[in-house]
């Protein structure tokens, strides 16, 4: 009898391990970037500061949560995919300070950028962020005041940092379309792209610093095909557009310039820190492709056009927006790429994710990171 109690005790202790331990052992999650991977942010500081959002309505939501879920699509997002990958909890927005963040907390804001509002006004730039100091080195100094609750001594946060996910980004879109709509131009643009580049490492070397195991750094989204950019800087001439997908090529361009420096940074920081795991995981290509061939995934919906929106060529004006009264999503949001005009939906973030777990638009894949 004894020795079978013995048995049976011994079995529930390892199910239980199996239990708490996520898979592939990564024990928290930390992210870090804009409106593509916030989980509620924006709408703590917006009932704060009394400033009007539309995530905290339907039709946001409606796929996966069957409510609004503060988040920018209809459903979930690679954050909360990646969470479900290695069995954890949705990540909490760390500004609602609500419980225990030892399995990890959000800093991203919808509407961050990278650069800080005094950058902006120094060059006279106009900033959908300005009112709020959300950006990079903002959420950075969130997670440092977070820190203390996570871990005490240096050997203990280097252990507890090396058991986690970091999720760098995508951060910087914002910047540009903030540096376009003020009237830049492509080579001040891009000379920007560098400070842009500087911050997003900064950020980097912090984490690795305080001993980050694993760090995903995704890159930019091919701009110029967004409902947002074809509307708002549309262009007269027939040769401004990519004959094959409709896309804004200058856009695009300075979406791919970003994402060579980005790569070039994280070589950079892969030589510095050999023992992390640094991934580029790369938005621009699965998302072409997307637009190239939808059909091949699924997406029946015209690709350059939001599902959820009002007006024009796109379905997206700036009077009629997603979660607005009498402004509807289409019938069948799986079947579409764009969500509102500028976010994806549920059923383009699950492609992505499993891209960057297995391949090939992960470099290296999440998973076999983690197992090397």
């Amino acid at each position: 009898m004894k020795r079978t109690a013995f048995i049976i005790l011994s079995f529930l202790f390892v199910l239980l391990l199996f239990q708490v331990t996520p898979s592939h052992g990564f024990g928290s999650i930390f992210s870090f970037g804009d409106s593509y991977t916030d989980t509620g942010n924006l709408n703590v500081l917006a009932k704060t500061l009394n400033i009007p959002v539309f995530t905290d309505k339907l039709p946001y939501g409606e796929t996966f949560f069957h409510r609004p879920s503060n988040r920018c699509s209809d459903g979930r997002l690679i954050v909360d995919f990646l969470a479900e990958e290695f069995g954890l909890p949705f990540l909490k927005p760390y500004l609602a300070k609500s419980g225990s963040y030892r399995q990890g907390a959000n800093f991203a804001v919808a509407g961050a950028t990278a650069l800080d509002p005094t950058f902006f006004k120094k060059h006279n730039l106009k900033t959908i962020a300005a009112p709020l100091n959300i950006s990079l080195d903002f959420q950075l100094q969130w997670f440092k005041e977070l820190k203390p609750s996570l871990c005490k001594t240096t050997k203990d946060c280097r252990d507890y940092f090396g058991r986690s996910l970091f999720i760098v980004g995508e951060i910087g879109g914002n910047d540009y379309i903030d540096m376009f709509v003020s009237g830049l131009s492509m080579e001040q643009v891009k000379l920007h792209a560098h400070t842009i580049i500087q911050t997003i490492a900064r950020t980097m070397k912090e984490v690795l610093d305080q001993g980050a195991g694993t760090v995903v750094v995704p890159g930019n989204i091919p701009m110029g095909c967004l409902p947002t950019i074809l509307t708002m800087l549309k262009s007269n001439k027939y040769y401004s557009y990519d004959q094959k997908t409709g896309c804004l090529k200058r856009y695009n361009i300075v979406s791919t310039y970003h994402n060579t420096l980005l790569l070039e940074a994280i070589n950079e920081f892969r030589y510095k820190y050999p023992k992390a795991k640094i991934i580029y995981a790369d938005y621009y290509k699965p998302l072409s492709n997307f637009v190239m061939y939808p059909k091949r995934y699924g997406f029946t919906y015209n690709p350059l056009v939001a599902c959820c929106g009002k007006g024009g060529k796109y379905n997206w004006s700036t009077t009629e927006l997603c979660g607005m009264p009498h402004v509807a999503a289409c019938q069948n949001p799986s079947a579409s790429l764009n969500w509102d005009g500028v976010h994806l939906t549920e059923a383009a973030y699950r492609y992505i994710t499993n891209s960057w777990l297995k391949g090939p638009y992960a470099v290296p894949p999440i998973l076999e990171a983690h197992k090397n």
